[in-house]
């Protein structure tokens, strides 16, 4: 399949993709991927495709709503998940993999289920275990490029606001990417291919980004909370499959 037969699904998807994300400031890849793979696109290509897509929507969310980051909050998650990372990659070589996803999903959807039927968790206020979630999130991406997770579950206990948990995400997310872009590069991922479908998809990524934050504005922060723990739980299920 040639760049142009495969413009419209991939701008289809990417477009959704950026949209989920602007709106939550999760789940761009939790959608790409499985359907950008569905639609026939090489793994090869869809990787640092959604890799090129979440550092422009970083950018984008931070360029507005820089002020809203907890910068000391995500200054030790990105640091402590540096640290993880190493631990990820030796993990790979040992732990089944399946079985790690597993126990994840598992975790990510009684903590979902938890948090939609019963009282909320205790509220996280002790900035150490910002490392705690940090250095979990650098063995999942080193082992199984699942960081997301964690940060998730981090942000929603500390109870930040709609705005704050938004940009906070993307305040972590942005570094990553550019060490994810760098490795891609190194790796000889960004062909001319992916650059093309990219350049073409780039308008309406900016569209999705510019939708998802007028959507963002308009959820109020409890119908948000609890929008956040439902896909949570849908990622849950996503990774025991």
């Amino acid at each position: 399949m040639n760049p142009i037969q495969q413009l419209v699904p991939v701008v289809t998807i990417l477009f959704i993709s950026t949209l989920t994300r602007s709106t939550l400031g999760f789940g761009d890849a939790l959608i790409a991927m499985p359907l950008l793979v569905l639609a026939t696109i090489d793994v090869k290509i869809a990787t640092p495709l959604v890799a090129l897509m979440g550092f422009t929507i970083s950018i984008a969310i931070l360029a507005q709503n820089w002020r809203d980051v907890d910068i000391k909050a995500a200054w030790r998650l990105i640091v402590s998940s540096l640290i993880g990372i190493p631990v990820g990659i030796w993990l790979l070589r040992d732990a089944p993999e399946q079985i790690i996803k597993a126990i994840l999903g598992i975790i990510l959807i009684l903590f979902g289920l938890y948090n939609l039927i019963t009282p909320r968790l205790p509220t996280l206020r002790e900035q150490w275990s910002a490392y705690i979630f940090g250095f979990i999130s650098g063995i999942l991406g080193g082992a199984y490029n699942t960081n997301g997770p964690p940060i998730i579950v981090y942000s929603a206990l500390r109870r930040w606001p709609p705005e704050r948990f938004r940009a906070t995400m993307q305040g972590y997310f942005f570094p990553s990417g550019i060490l994810l872009l760098m490795g891609h590069g190194l790796a000889g991922s960004l062909t001319r291919q992916v650059l093309t479908l990219y350049t073409y998809a780039l308008p309406f990524l900016f569209l999705a980004i510019f939708l998802g934050g007028k959507l963002h504005k308009k959820i109020p922060r409890a119908r948000f909370e609890r929008y956040v723990h439902i896909f949570l739980v849908l990622i849950g299920a996503y990774l025991l499959l």
